[in-house]
């Protein structure tokens, strides 16, 4: 299947290979965001001789034996009868002082939790060769505090790292390469659901209908991805009845703290916090604090950021009894097909005009760079109501108001003047405002106004 995607990660990966001498390079990042296909892409694309190994949950000698086998292949010799992990790597790096080398140890921090001193024993051959080896080391894993603290001042491998890569999740545009033959709007409703994880992106039928795509995949009995979310939370957490309240009052569209607390039946406060705490950590959720007043604890909100985790919280774990005992069609049509295409895609929606919006800015195509982007508090005494307008960027000049409308009826002048004056009363100045439309717009350009169509976010 084609490589999709990651350019600037793949170009980074073949500097760090291409340089003379030994380097040390770090991929971490959530599970299934792409980081082993990542490197084995790279790997295919290198002229270098490498092994590619995937680190066990077993003992050490039990790994030992297992690199040794890839190491007799690659080499064309007899099973190496090496005695340690220490012992196997020392082969590898008087090996690379002959010739240049890639070496990936894949979920690295399996080995460090059976092999003690794990950094230590890396750390001393790094420093033994660092002047005559020319191995290229590639370290992943998915346990993203774990890979983080390789980084720390403490860890023996703190200054030996050349090159790290936290990969994130694709964006819309990336993630819209894994189903090109859907219209602009369905690309839409597909990322609202699968996100920007490659892995579950292609899973995507581009011969069936979103709707088909959807059942097909999470929302059915033995749906692929039917216990995806809850076996990673699994994994990950071990209160996972706390996360899973906190994920459902989230996705019913509580964000601020005290409200995600009394909706959710988590014990208290404390338990909140540790729970909210490894959720952002493990990058599924997001603490935000609006633009114009982000030091004010009041104000911050926190939000589920993968789609997949959002969908599911919302529809299949709420529903989950009726899911098992209806026929999937009659499923979707009650519990799913409302709500999600005039309140959730809409959502997800403002998502991805803020990362269009990001895609120029780092592009250097906007007329004037941005140096902020997010929410904008408001508070409006006279009238005693207070809000935050949704997408909001400031430059130097100051703020531009931007409103995103996923709607079958074009947006007009009439619609863009209610916007306008909502945003003056509310006391904020902007001196532009923009405005992207599902359906395109009956309003004329103006000089004060971004108008944005769907088009214009896959171009």
């Amino acid at each position: 299947m084609k490589f999709l995607g990651r350019t600037e990660q793949r170009k980074k990966l073949h500097r760090m290979i291409d340089k003379s001498g030994q380097t040390v390079s770090l991929v971490y990042g959530r599970r299934r965001v792409g980081k082993s296909e990542l490197i084995k892409q790279v790997l295919r694309e290198s002229d270098l001789p490498g092994i590619y190994y995937e680190c066990k949950q077993t003992t050490e000698l039990n790994n030992v034996d297992s690199l040794a086998l890839l190491i007799a292949a690659e080499y064309n010799l007899p099973r190496p009868a090496f005695r340690s992990i220490e012992e196997t790597l020392d082969f590898l790096f008087q090996k690379a002082c002959r010739e240049n080398m890639i070496f990936v140890l894949d979920e690295y921090s399996y080995l460090r939790d059976c092999v003690k001193g794990m950094d230590s024993i890396l750390q001393a051959l790094l420093d033994r060769y660092s002047d005559r080896s020319a191995l290229k080391l590639i370290l992943c894993g998915s346990y993203v505090d774990t890979m983080e603290s390789l980084l720390y001042h403490e860890n023996p491998l703190y200054g030996r790292v050349d090159l790290t890569i936290n990969l994130k999740p694709m964006d819309y545009f990336e993630s819209a390469l894994f189903y090109l033959p859907f219209s602009e709007e369905d690309k839409v409703r597909l990322y609202s659901v699968f996100g920007g994880i490659p892995y579950y992106n292609r899973l995507i039928d581009p011969a069936l209908t979103v709707r088909e795509n959807i059942m097909e995949i999470i929302a059915s009995p033995g749906a692929r991805l039917e216990n995806e979310v809850s076996m990673y939370l699994r994994s990950e957490i071990s209160r996972l009845i706390n996360a899973n309240e906190v994920f459902d009052a989230m996705a019913r569209g509580f964000s601020k703290y005290s409200d995600i607390l009394s909706q959710s039946h988590v014990s208290s406060g404390p338990a909140m916090v540790d729970v909210l705490d490894k959720l952002i950590r493990m990058e599924m959720v997001e603490k935000q604090a609006p633009i114009n007043d982000e030091h004010n604890r009041k104000r911050i909100g926190y939000r589920i950021v993968d789609n997949l985790t959002l969908f599911y919280y919302r529809y299949i774990f709420r529903y989950l009894s009726q899911m098992n005992v209806m026929e999937p069609e009659l499923f979707y049509d009650r519990y799913i097909k409302e709500d999600f295409e005039t309140a959730y895609v809409p959502r997800i929606f403002e998502t991805v005009c803020r990362q269009y919006l990001i895609r120029l800015n780092r592009c250097g195509l906007l007329e004037e760079p941005f140096e902020k982007i997010g929410r904008y508090y408001y508070d409006d005494p006279v009238r005693k109501r207070n809000g935050e307008f949704d997408i909001v960027t400031k430059d130097a000049k100051g703020y531009i108001f931007y409103e995103a409308k996923f709607r079958r009826e074009p947006v007009t002048e009439e619609m863009i003047r209610t916007e306008i004056a909502q945003v003056e009363k509310a006391g904020f100045q902007c001196y532009k405002y923009g405005f992207f439309s599902r359906s395109g717009f009956l309003a004329k350009q103006a000089e004060h106004l971004i108008l944005i169509t769907l088009e214009n976010l896959y171009r």
